[in-house]
């Protein structure tokens, strides 16, 4: 059952990631703003309550709203990348890396340890993601590998080079959303799914509030323009924030019913639902999104893609 719970799940996840990638693109230009907004409307999770009544004793109440603003932190990181890049590029990377970290999790707190197969998984996933992440040029292969040495490790400025940012940010992300993962699985095994479900969200509520603190953070929010612009499009954003929450809850459900491991390495299906997705409106609607998906940038995207399917496979 679990299994046909996550292919949903990730389905409508995919449809959420092109629409994020829409409001970052064309709306709101900011990932801590956005990050606002979604953190902030997770106050209406508290209707769940109503049907599951549930209050947690103090020391699950703090790991419940720990595991939120977890949450919180890992979607700043995952919209700063799906901002300054596609979201063909960015999930994929996230989805390799995510996999990766929660086995180091699991080798630092369970003490699992590598098996030739996961190590061979390892590497196949880090070369899919890099290769997904690369954008074409017309430039010789080592010139290009020496190019990308340098801006890994810093040799040339990040700000002239998105692929680093992009790369370091979809990182980030994927280390505090495996973080989460094994959190959460930890929660839904000492406590009932829908209402410690629900107190995670208040979490998320919380890290929201805390976002506005920072002066700085204040003045990016609530700009005039942005925050008209928020107004104007909030219809919209609450219609897919409702299809978010739907794929939330039937992920979250997933794992509570089965493996976190082969929940996540389930994810390269959601790349082959986002692909046909982005082709889609690209060809018919490219004012609401337009990536560059030629043959040669679909055909890259398609293998690496696949390397990080076999690895996803080799996980399972």
């Amino acid at each position: 059952m679990w299994l046909y719970i996550t292919i949903v799940a990730y389905f409508f996840n995919a449809g959420v990631y092109v629409a994020d990638k829409h409001f970052l693109s064309k709306k709101i230009h900011s990932s801590i703003a956005y990050a606002f907004y979604v953190g902030i409307w997770s106050i209406g999770n508290l209707i769940f309550l109503w049907w599951a009544p549930f209050l947690p004793p103090w020391p699950w109440l703090a790991i419940d709203l720990a595991a939120g603003i977890l949450f919180l932190w890992a979607l700043i990181a995952w919209y700063k990348a799906l901002h300054q890049s596609d979201a063909t590029k960015v999930v994929p990377i996230v989805g390799a890396f995510v996999p990766i970290f929660s086995f180091i999790f699991s080798y630092l707190f369970f003490g699992h340890v590598f098996s030739g197969q996961e190590f061979l998984a390892f590497v196949i996933l880090l070369s899919g993601g890099i290769l997904i992440s690369v954008k074409q040029r017309q430039q010789r292969w080592w010139q290009w590998l020496l190019d990308r040495t340098r801006i890994f490790f810093g040799s040339t400025s990040a700000e002239l080079h998105p692929t680093r940012r992009l790369i370091v940010n979809s990182v980030v992300s994927a280390f505090v959303f495996a973080a989460y993962y094994v959190l959460i699985k930890y929660i839904f095994l000492h406590q009932p799914f829908l209402g410690s479900y629900v107190w995670t969200r208040l979490g998320s509520f919380l890290g929201a509030l805390f976002l506005i603190v920072p002066r700085r953070n204040w003045d990016i929010i609530f700009e005039p323009q942005r925050k008209t612009e928020a107004i104007k499009n909030l219809p919209l954003f609450l219609g897919i924030r409702l299809l978010a929450v739907i794929a939330f809850i039937l992920l979250n459900y997933a794992i509570s019913l089965g493996n976190v491991a082969l929940i996540n390495a389930l994810q390269g299906i959601q790349y082959v639902f986002l692909i046909f997705i982005v082709l889609f409106l690209s060809e018919s609607y490219p004012g609401i999104l337009k990536e560059e998906m030629n043959r040669a940038v679909l055909a890259q995207k398609l293998i690496g893609g696949i390397l990080v399917g076999v690895g996803l496979y080799l996980l399972m």
